[in-house]
Protein backbone atom coordinates (compact mmCIF):
# COMPACT_ATOMS: atom_id res chain seq x y z
CA UNK A 1 0.00 0.00 0.00
CA UNK A 2 1.09 3.82 -0.57
CA UNK A 3 0.33 6.75 1.47
CA UNK A 4 -2.79 8.12 0.38
CA UNK A 5 -4.47 4.30 -0.44
CA UNK A 6 -7.75 3.37 0.73
CA UNK A 7 -8.15 1.05 4.13
CA UNK A 8 -8.85 -2.35 2.14
CA UNK A 9 -11.72 -4.05 4.20
CA UNK A 10 -11.42 -7.02 6.34
CA UNK A 11 -13.87 -9.26 8.42
CA UNK A 12 -11.77 -11.45 10.54
CA UNK A 13 -12.74 -13.63 14.75
CA UNK A 14 -10.97 -11.83 17.25
CA UNK A 15 -9.93 -13.59 20.68
CA UNK A 16 -12.71 -12.39 22.45
CA UNK A 17 -15.59 -14.87 20.64
CA UNK A 18 -16.47 -11.94 18.13
CA UNK A 19 -16.26 -11.02 14.59
CA UNK A 20 -14.95 -7.70 13.77
CA UNK A 21 -15.22 -6.00 10.11
CA UNK A 22 -13.57 -2.51 9.23
CA UNK A 23 -17.46 -1.57 9.21
CA UNK A 24 -17.85 -1.66 12.96
CA UNK A 25 -15.30 1.40 13.50
CA UNK A 26 -16.34 4.08 11.03
CA UNK A 27 -17.37 6.59 13.84
CA UNK A 28 -13.20 6.03 14.73
CA UNK A 29 -11.26 9.11 13.74
CA UNK A 30 -8.25 6.81 12.78
CA UNK A 31 -7.93 3.41 12.56
CA UNK A 32 -5.10 1.59 13.39
CA UNK A 33 -4.14 -1.77 11.85
CA UNK A 34 -0.78 -3.89 13.19
CA UNK A 35 -0.12 -6.72 11.83
CA UNK A 36 1.28 -8.69 15.12
CA UNK A 37 1.67 -12.08 16.12
CA UNK A 38 2.42 -14.26 19.36
CA UNK A 39 5.90 -15.44 19.32
CA UNK A 40 7.87 -12.81 17.72
CA UNK A 41 10.04 -10.91 19.88
CA UNK A 42 9.84 -7.29 18.45
CA UNK A 43 6.08 -7.58 18.96
CA UNK A 44 6.42 -8.63 22.63
CA UNK A 45 8.87 -5.71 23.40
CA UNK A 46 5.88 -3.09 21.45
CA UNK A 47 3.33 -4.62 22.99
CA UNK A 48 2.92 -2.57 26.67
CA UNK A 49 3.42 -0.11 24.32
CA UNK A 50 0.43 -0.80 22.01
CA UNK A 51 -2.18 -1.40 25.20
CA UNK A 52 -1.01 2.10 26.35
CA UNK A 53 -1.59 4.03 23.04
CA UNK A 54 -4.90 2.52 22.70
CA UNK A 55 -5.47 3.64 26.12
CA UNK A 56 -4.10 7.14 25.74
CA UNK A 57 -5.94 7.43 22.12
CA UNK A 58 -9.19 6.27 22.66
CA UNK A 59 -11.32 8.85 23.65
CA UNK A 60 -9.87 11.06 21.21
CA UNK A 61 -11.50 8.66 18.83
CA UNK A 62 -8.85 6.17 17.68
CA UNK A 63 -8.73 2.62 17.24
CA UNK A 64 -6.34 0.06 17.19
CA UNK A 65 -6.67 -3.65 15.66
CA UNK A 66 -4.26 -6.35 15.81
CA UNK A 67 -3.87 -8.79 12.93
CA UNK A 68 -2.14 -12.58 13.39
CA UNK A 69 -1.55 -14.15 10.25
CA UNK A 70 1.38 -16.52 11.06
CA UNK A 71 1.25 -19.81 9.39
CA UNK A 72 0.16 -21.59 12.85
CA UNK A 73 1.69 -25.24 11.65
CA UNK A 74 5.11 -24.16 11.79
CA UNK A 75 4.32 -21.92 14.76
CA UNK A 76 1.99 -23.35 17.14
CA UNK A 77 2.64 -20.65 19.68
CA UNK A 78 0.33 -18.46 17.22
CA UNK A 79 -2.52 -20.52 17.39
CA UNK A 80 -5.95 -19.06 18.21
CA UNK A 81 -5.91 -20.37 21.66
CA UNK A 82 -2.72 -18.99 22.45
CA UNK A 83 -3.65 -15.81 21.13
CA UNK A 84 -6.76 -16.07 23.49
CA UNK A 85 -4.10 -16.65 26.45
CA UNK A 86 -2.07 -13.75 25.59
CA UNK A 87 -4.10 -11.36 24.89
CA UNK A 88 -5.81 -11.84 28.40
CA UNK A 89 -2.08 -12.14 29.96
CA UNK A 90 -1.18 -9.02 28.47
CA UNK A 91 -4.56 -7.01 29.02
CA UNK A 92 -5.12 -6.34 25.61
CA UNK A 93 -7.57 -3.49 25.48
CA UNK A 94 -8.18 -3.47 21.86
CA UNK A 95 -9.35 -6.45 19.27
CA UNK A 96 -7.23 -9.21 18.15
CA UNK A 97 -8.11 -10.85 15.21
CA UNK A 98 -6.83 -14.24 13.63
CA UNK A 99 -6.40 -14.01 9.68
CA UNK A 100 -5.60 -17.61 9.19
CA UNK A 101 -6.15 -17.50 4.84
CA UNK A 102 -3.62 -14.93 5.61
CA UNK A 103 -5.54 -12.59 2.87
CA UNK A 104 -5.24 -9.09 4.61
CA UNK A 105 -1.68 -9.11 5.10
CA UNK A 106 -1.32 -10.08 1.20
CA UNK A 107 -3.80 -6.97 0.20
CA UNK A 108 -1.85 -4.68 2.35
CA UNK A 109 1.56 -5.74 1.45
CA UNK A 110 2.64 -6.23 4.76
CA UNK A 111 5.64 -8.51 5.83
CA UNK A 112 6.44 -7.78 9.38
CA UNK A 113 5.52 -7.96 13.05
CA UNK A 114 4.36 -5.66 14.05
CA UNK A 115 3.93 -3.48 11.15
CA UNK A 116 1.57 -0.50 11.82
CA UNK A 117 -0.25 1.01 8.45
CA UNK A 118 -2.63 4.30 10.06
CA UNK A 119 -5.73 5.44 8.09
CA UNK A 120 -7.46 8.72 8.67
CA UNK A 121 -11.50 9.69 9.12
CA UNK A 122 -11.70 9.11 5.29
CA UNK A 123 -9.94 5.78 5.16
CA UNK A 124 -6.58 6.99 3.35
CA UNK A 125 -3.66 5.55 4.79
CA UNK A 126 -1.69 8.14 6.36
CA UNK A 127 1.77 6.56 8.06
CA UNK A 128 2.99 2.57 7.32
CA UNK A 129 6.07 1.30 9.28
CA UNK A 130 7.08 0.96 12.43
CA UNK A 131 5.47 2.31 16.46
CA UNK A 132 8.72 3.72 17.39
CA UNK A 133 12.50 3.79 16.98
CA UNK A 134 13.67 1.75 19.55
CA UNK A 135 11.44 -1.64 20.23
CA UNK A 136 14.26 -2.45 23.11
CA UNK A 137 14.03 0.12 25.70
CA UNK A 138 10.44 2.44 25.60
CA UNK A 139 12.69 4.96 27.93
CA UNK A 140 15.10 5.13 24.85
CA UNK A 141 12.48 6.10 22.20
CA UNK A 142 13.19 9.14 20.55
CA UNK A 143 11.09 9.16 17.65
CA UNK A 144 7.55 7.91 18.69
CA UNK A 145 6.30 7.69 14.68
CA UNK A 146 2.87 6.21 15.19
CA UNK A 147 1.94 8.47 18.28
CA UNK A 148 3.23 11.39 15.89
CA UNK A 149 1.35 9.86 13.33
CA UNK A 150 -1.84 10.13 15.43
CA UNK A 151 -1.10 13.52 16.58
CA UNK A 152 -0.83 15.03 13.32
CA UNK A 153 -4.23 12.92 11.96
CA UNK A 154 -6.03 14.00 15.04
CA UNK A 155 -4.84 17.86 14.38
CA UNK A 156 -5.93 17.61 10.76
CA UNK A 157 -2.29 17.38 9.51
CA UNK A 158 -0.19 14.62 7.65
CA UNK A 159 2.18 13.24 9.86
CA UNK A 160 5.58 14.79 9.00
CA UNK A 161 6.88 11.12 9.12
CA UNK A 162 4.64 9.15 6.75
CA UNK A 163 6.44 6.09 5.83
CA UNK A 164 9.31 4.06 8.09
CA UNK A 165 10.85 0.96 7.76
CA UNK A 166 8.93 -1.68 9.77
CA UNK A 167 11.27 -3.35 12.37
CA UNK A 168 10.32 -7.06 13.45
CA UNK A 169 9.77 -10.56 12.31
CA UNK A 170 8.48 -11.71 9.07
CA UNK A 171 5.46 -12.74 9.06
CA UNK A 172 5.02 -16.39 8.57
CA UNK A 173 3.53 -17.44 5.35
CA UNK A 174 2.11 -21.06 4.79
Amino acid sequence: MNIGDPLIPFSLPGVDGKDYSTDQFNDKQVLVIIFSCNHCPYVRAWEDRMVQIQADYADRGVQLIAINANDVSKYPSDNFENMKIRAQEKQFNFPYLFDESQDVPRAYGAERTPEVFVFDAERRLQYHGAIDDNYEDPKAVRHPYLRSALDAILSGQSPAVSSTQPVGCTIKWK
